[in-house]
């Protein structure tokens, strides 16, 4: 049964340090969210490290911008792990051919820049899809409309027995008020239409091997029992961390928050209810991240 908390200050010296989801928890895809950004700076404060681990599509430095931007102070983190990072790595090791098709918003172009996460990169080159040896998804084109308008391309690609390389297994986001589709939904698509999608973000273990690494390089001496993943994705967050088996404080006001009802806190029962139909089980819960 998940221990529903009113403050990250309850816990926070049961860890040495904290895997922080982004969208949902620090931020919520316009702007900062001031308590959440004040409960990190005061956990470091204390002596603790913090990783955000993000299914952004974005590389670190990316992110890092996004973060200014939503004036997310650089005091509120020590690194991040992103899924287009863990992404990058394989597809600049070649896993989906070096001829690939990308699918997703032009906003997306820098995935492609030069890589910085190997040493010996192969050349990867953006080309149609009929001349693509695989995919590389980091969105729909379009977030606002559903995955389901590509099925055309998808079936094309399934033919073709082309892989498909996810950058965010996120299925959706909320950008302020407005609901938002990810890479996740499409690559779930597609492995519904009998294709094969490769996931490199939360819950999968690739980035928690990235975040393990930036973690290693703050301090080697912390081990998976002094770390606490926080999120609000159920699928994402909470399933990672509990496959990874480390504890986990699931923010019930992001994603979930109609089903648990959640305003400033989650409704005890329909937490429950909820968590029981997710059959997920969360270390603790809070509303909102404070």
């Amino acid at each position: 049964m998940t221990q529903i908390i009113n403050n990250l200050f309850e816990i926070s010296d049961r860890y040495d340090a904290l895997f922080v989801d982004l969208w949902g928890c620090v931020h919520d895809g316009v702007k900062a969210l001031p308590d959440a950004v004040t409960a990190l700076q005061a956990y470091r404060n204390g002596g603790g490290k913090v990783v955000l681990v993000t299914n952004s599509p974005r590389p670190r430095d990316g992110v890092i911008k996004q973060l200014a931007h939503f004036g997310v102070p650089d005091d509120a983190w020590d690194d991040i792990a992103t899924s287009g990072d863990s992404a990058r790595t394989a597809m600049y090791r070649g896993m989906v051919g070096t001829q690939v098709w990308h699918l997703g918003p032009p906003t997306d172009k820098h995935f492609f820049d030069p890589s910085d996460v190997l040493d010996d990169p192969v050349d990867i080159h953006r080309v149609d899809l009929e001349d693509a040896e695989g995919i590389v998804c980091t969105g729909p084109f379009d977030p606002s409309e559903d995955p389901s308008v590509l099925r055309p391309q998808l079936l094309y690609a399934k033919q073709k027995g082309l892989k498909l390389l996810c950058a965010n297994p996120d299925i959706v986001v909320d950008r302020g008020d407005v609901r938002e589709w990810c890479a996740g939904a499409v690559a779930a698509l597609y492995t519904e239409m009998g294709g094969e999608s490769l996931y490199f973000g939360k819950p999968h273990p690739p980035i928690y091997d990235l975040a393990r690494r930036k973690l290693y390089a703050l301090d080697k001496d912390i081990t998976d029992n002094g770390i606490l993943a926080i999120g609000d994705g159920i699928h994402t967050d909470v399933k990672g961390a509990m496959g990874e088996d480390i504890d986990s404080l699931f923010i019930s006001g992001g994603l979930a928050a109609r089903e648990t009802e959640t305003q400033t806190q989650p409704d005890p029962e329909a937490l429950i209810r909820y968590l029981e139909k997710e059959t997920s089980a969360p270390t603790y819960t809070i509303g909102h991240l404070r």
